[in-house]
């Protein structure tokens, strides 16, 4: 068991308490020193004035009316005059530093002889000492004439001060600490495998970061498992048709030799083929390679368009300079070996790869001369399983541009599908020059 508190409210209130306690006690040290020699300096100064104005009306006055001054001085100032006896001894000061100090400073005025106490046969007060040639008298202040400062008295402000304080950093501290328990229970909500809403973007600029980068990762999450389960119908819905032309395939083939009919057979099976390939490719890309730092695309595109030309396509390209970037080398590969297979499926043309820079983003575009898309059909082709409605009794799965889509958002980037000036599809995907 420690006594260390365990949330961040209380630990951030008790440290700041901590530091508010401290400061509030060097404070009030602070002050009692740099006002004890003030303090003490006043004391002296009011003694020494009362003794001198004493002693001098005493050595002045007539002597048949000096019984009348002490009595007015007694009645009207509260002083008090009496003859000091021979070795007579007196209580020593306090140990408080002001009344010691003010004690060295009556000495240096009014000589080393002077004595200072504040209890005197019993009777307490202000007791000075002073002589008058030879003969030697105390002289008696009321007490409350001396009195010091009451470091009571500033303890007690202080530590109103200090409950405003903490009353305000809890405050400050509860507004941060608010957005974070809606966070919390968010990440719990998504623990237990639902969907919480939206986490309010409120409070300093770190939090609300915080809230808007949870909010993007339960979106991500959520499109994640959609695109798994919409996998998982595709799956069976693409490959029950061609699995059924097998079927049907081969039980008529027990009857017949048809070569032909072998050869759809294999279509068939390459279709599967393809199809499984790009289930996979669209499964694996959440588990994704390491970016190098310093990808050459160009070289990727050249290796890609060289690839094709050696399988007798009309591919060319037309590459500009372009600086090092992060790349992840084989999703780039899967990317534009997607976006030449689309073309050349469904144009049956030449097809052009080009590359340039713009701005702060690197650009791939790959162009043919075929049907193209309409505009605004052109996003919707970005999700799975999504088919124009003239290709989808062509063999495919509706996975290729939704791969690219995906590569391209893993490097902070995003394809757009445009027509073509003089007809057909502009591919164009933007990678940031400096690594997302």
């Amino acid at each position: 068991m420690t006594l260390w508190p365990r949330t961040l409210l209380a630990r951030s209130v008790l440290l700041i308490t901590l530091l508010l306690v401290v400061a509030h006690l060097a404070w009030l040290q602070i002050f009692l020193v740099s006002e004890r020699e003030p303090r003490a300096q006043q004391i002296a100064q009011l003694i020494e004035s009362v003794v001198n104005l004493t002693r001098t009306a005493l050595v002045t006055a007539q002597p048949e009316k000096r019984i009348d001054l002490l009595r007015d001085l007694s009645q009207l100032e509260g002083i008090q005059i009496y003859l000091a006896e021979t070795g007579e001894q007196v209580e020593p000061l306090p140990d408080r530093p002001t009344l010691q100090l003010a004690a060295a400073i009556l000495r240096e005025r009014l000589g080393p002889d002077t004595r200072f106490t504040l209890n005197r046969d019993g009777i307490e007060g202000t007791w000075v000492s002073f002589k008058i040639e030879d003969d030697g008298y105390w002289i008696m202040l009321p007490g409350s004439r001396i009195e010091e400062a009451d470091p009571l008295l500033w303890i007690g402000w202080g530590a109103v001060v200090l409950l405003l304080a903490l009353a305000g950093a809890y405050a400050a501290v509860a507004t941060i600490n608010r957005p974070l328990r809606a966070l919390t229970r968010a990440a719990a909500q998504m623990g237990q495998g639902r969907l919480p809403p939206p986490v309010e973007m409120g409070g300093p600029l770190e939090i609300s970061t915080l809230a808007n980068a949870f909010n993007q990762m339960a979106a991500d999450i959520k499109r994640l498992d959609d695109e798994r389960a919409l996998l998982l119908a595709g799956v069976s819905h693409d490959l029950r048709s061609p699995l059924a032309r097998i079927r049907l395939g081969v039980e008529m083939l027990q009857e017949s030799g048809d070569g032909t009919l072998k050869a759809d057979m294999v279509r068939d099976i390459e279709d599967i083929d393809a199809a499984i390939s790009q289930f996979l490719d669209f499964a694996r890309l959440a588990d994704t390679e390491a970016a190098v730092g310093d990808g050459d695309l160009n070289a990727l595109v050249r290796s890609i368009v060289e690839r094709y030309r050696h399988a007798g396509e009309n591919v060319t390209m037309q590459l500009a300079s372009l600086p090092a970037l992060a790349l992840r080398p084989v999703a780039v590969q899967r990317l534009l070996t997607n976006l030449v297979d689309n073309a050349l499926r469904h144009s049956q043309t030449a097809v052009e790869v080009r590359t340039a820079a713009d701005g702060d983003v690197a650009v791939i575009e790959v162009l043919d001369h075929g049907p193209g898309i309409p505009l605004e059909d052109a996003d919707r082709m970005l999700q799975p399983f999504t088919r124009l409605e003239g290709a989808r009794t062509g063999p495919g799965t509706g996975l290729g541009l939704a791969i690219v889509d995906r590569i391209a958002r893993m490097h902070g980037g995003s394809i757009q599908l445009l027509r073509r000036e003089g007809g057909g599809l502009r591919a164009r995907v933007e990678l940031p020059l400096h690594g997302a």
